[in-house]
């Protein structure tokens, strides 16, 4: 979605992530100054490979933690007697059971998934938004005030009409489907914080083909427990009775949503403050997970579970704090000039020109992972020019012209010049690079200078 910004239509992602063009390689979001192309692109993302891959398995491992918050627990009788009852007036045993089941798990996924389509296609207004200060602190203001309401500050309630309404029973597979159409709205008290925290991150990236997968796989892990359950009905008694226990479960999803809102406002911290930010959240989480909060619970591994967590957190901190102390020294960059780049010629070595913006998310891990590397660094310093060009703001007419000298679509986007001052659009980086793939990139623009 075209944004005007003033002086040029242009698209823009607050974090930089990248999109996939027909040619199959991800180029990031376009920085201010750069007219966007009408290029068709497909199925826009920032999420792919193995990110993609983790990231679903955490919100479906979400989707099943939800079913051990207070307003859901509660309903796993009622929907397991649900199933079991229009399976006996079948007659058809176990497979008409599973009919239903996969009905109601169909309906609960369909509700979410729209959720999350709707919440990506006003995302493109909102990535626009997102570049803007004052928005990324309200978003994640709003987190926060979603995780004190999960932390039992206040509560979340929906109109006792729409509840009752969400709770009729309907016979057949009409029935089973709608009971999973409408969960959500019986359980939003408690699901509610955490969906909406879930939706704000959706909204942010722009896709709604992410947007449905994200919500269809927290849909699969919420209803899985439930079809399972009803599958095999006569072990409920074996479930742990209600507790104190879900009060737990639910701090712990608060403690996303704080996770969260560090991420939208790390665009705002200068330097490494936002690996420590994080660090702080996880470090307070542990402590107040493990040891301070005094829930319990009539089963003998609750105090496992909870010093599990607490040292989680805690060795999640010490990790984040850990790597950020170690970090060594980084590649010592020069700002654009005619005269770098002549000077570059004169002693025979190719250039790396770097676009960057600090609300870059790419960006930001190219800078503090690769381009803090040793060889990545003592290569650079030997053997190269390396030359960063900023365009967090826009406005610069320098940068402008050299946005569209090099025909960079977004950042990050990483130009390497041969000895020659010719670009070598072979290697063209445009997104997230390991170090030891960089360094072979590297080696690449070297060998072609000699």
């Amino acid at each position: 979605m075209a944004v005007k910004l003033g002086y040029k239509n242009v698209y823009r992602d607050p974090y930089g992530y990248p999109e996939w063009q027909g040619r199959g390689l991800p180029v990031a979001s376009t920085p201010a100054g750069l007219t966007q192309t009408n290029e068709p692109t497909n199925a826009p993302g920032p999420l792919y490979g193995w990110a993609m891959i983790w990231t679903l398995l955490g919100i479906f491992a979400g989707g099943m933690a939800l079913n051990l918050t207070p307003c859901v627990y509660p309903l796993i009788p009622i929907t397991v007697s649900y199933f079991g009852g229009q399976a006996a007036r079948g007659g058809e045993g176990r497979g008409k059971l599973i009919a239903h089941g996969l009905c109601y798990m169909l309906g609960l996924a369909l509700t979410n998934s729209v959720l999350g389509v709707v919440a990506s296609l006003t995302g493109g207004l909102m990535g626009a938004m997102l570049q803007n200060s004052i928005v990324l602190v309200i978003v994640a203001a709003v987190l926060v005030l979603f995780a004190t309401s999960l932390f039992g500050l206040w509560e979340m309630r929906l109109p006792s009409g729409l509840t009752q309404a969400a709770a009729k029973s309907y016979p057949g597979y009409f029935g089973s489907l709608f009971m999973g159409l409408t969960l959500g709205v019986v359980a939003a008290p408690c699901i509610g914080p955490f969906v909406l925290g879930l939706l704000t991150w959706v909204a942010s990236m722009g896709s709604p083909w992410l947007g449905f997968l994200i919500f269809f796989t927290l849909s699969l892990g919420l209803g899985l427990p439930l079809f399972l359950l009803a599958m095999f009905s006569g072990q409920l008694d074996k479930l742990p009775r209600s507790g104190g226990w879900m009060i737990w479960v639910r701090k712990l999803m608060g403690w996303v949503l704080v996770g969260m809102a560090v991420h939208f406002i790390r665009p705002l911290l200068p330097g490494q403050w936002g690996t420590i930010a994080l660090a702080m959240v996880a470090l307070a989480a542990g402590l107040h997970l493990g040891w301070i909060d005094k829930s319990q619970a009539n089963f003998r591994a609750f105090p496992w579970l909870k010093g599990a967590a607490g040292i989680a957190g805690l060795v999640l901190a010490a990790f984040l704090v850990t790597s950020w102390a170690m970090q060594g020294p980084g590649v010592t960059w020069k700002p654009y000039s005619e005269e770098v780049l002549k000077a570059a010629q004169d002693s025979n070595k190719p250039v790396i020109i770097d676009f960057y913006a600090t609300w870059c998310a790419p960006c930001r891990e190219l800078e503090e992972v690769t381009f803090h590397d040793a060889s990545v660094v003592k290569q650079a310093e030997n053997d190269f020019v390396m030359v960063k060009v900023d365009v967090t703001t826009g406005g610069n007419p320098v940068h402008e012209r050299l946005l569209q000298q090099y025909e960079v679509k977004g950042v990050p986007t990483i130009v390497f010049l041969d000895t020659g001052g010719n670009e070598r659009r072979d290697l063209r980086l445009v997104d997230f690079l390991p170090a030891d793939q960089f360094l072979g990139r590297m080696a690449q623009l070297k060998k072609s200078g000699n």
